[in-house]
């Protein structure tokens, strides 16, 4: 059972990628390979998809349609060390996708270099972590220089949690889960376009730790705390209808009340 890397490591890569497609919707279990989270724009709309580096050719997916698998191979213990106590207690297991790239593990990053993003924001994009739904703590840190630990989002903390990551950047970091079972990260990606306009997309980022079968984590429902529920038409914000109707009905009346009296008058 190998020991978390405590090594210093370069966190962003500027190496030029391949241009990636997107990629039809298929479901699909990730648990080997470079992948990357990061915002793009669908069909004009600011998205936040998952870029898989996996395959013959990079595709971008959307994230419902992908699980990252964190196999028991990934399983190893917290360090003696009390900088690393976000993380749990010390000797306690936990399952890490690192910072240096693994055989037989997925290697996630994150990155804002999709060429229309680099054109159409001014500088830096916003990362939230609006929380974590699983069996065990969560933890995404980097490993910087001298080995100490930087932190960007632990479960453990209040929500929502943020960090910036400049256009143009290629970053990978620890992502740490501290037991088996399904999680979901509640993330959104948003920023400031160069022409003033908001740009946001919010959505859960699926991965399933341990042996089991990881294709169950796509029956686990993402929460959708801004999705509005339609109302019903009687009740919605439109031309009063209904009010016109019971009008109407009251007119008749009162009209055959007036038919009625005026022939008994002239009786």
């Amino acid at each position: 059972m190998s020991r978390l890397m405590l090594v210093p490591v370069l966190a962003m890569l500027l190496a030029a990628q391949p241009a990636a497609v997107a990629q039809e919707a298929e479901r699909v279990v990730i648990e080997d390979g470079h992948v990357d989270l990061g915002p793009r724009f669908v069909e004009g709309k600011w998205t936040v998809q998952l870029r898989d580096d996996t395959g013959d050719s990079p595709q971008w997916r959307a994230l419902s349609d992908v699980v990252l698998h964190v196999p028991d191979t990934a399983k190893t213990t917290v360090p003696d060390d009390q900088a690393y106590s976000f993380l749990g207690d010390r000797g306690s297991g936990v399952w890490v996708l690192p910072q240096v790239e693994q055989s037989g593990v997925v290697w996630p990053g994150w990155n804002t270099q999709d060429p229309e993003v680099a054109k159409t924001v001014d500088r830096e994009v916003t990362w939230r972590l609006h929380g974590v739904r699983g069996p065990g703590r969560f933890a995404l840190f980097l490993t910087g220089n001298f080995g100490a630990p930087q932190q960007i989002f632990t479960s453990t903390d209040s929500a929502p949690q943020e960090t910036g990551v400049e256009v143009g950047t290629h970053v990978h970091g620890n992502w740490v889960f501290g037991a088996p079972g399904t999680y979901l990260l509640d993330i959104e990606m948003s920023t400031r376009a160069k022409d003033r306009r908001e740009l946001t997309d919010r959505q859960a980022l699926r991965i399933h730790v341990g042996n089991t079968d990881p294709r169950t984590a796509f029956d686990v429902a993402a929460a959708q705390p801004e999705q509005q529920t339609a109302q019903p038409l009687a009740q919605s914000a439109g031309f009063p209808w209904q009010w016109i109707g019971l009008g109407g009905l009251a007119l008749v009346v009162v009209a055959l009340v007036v038919v009625v009296r005026r022939r008994r008058g002239e009786r």
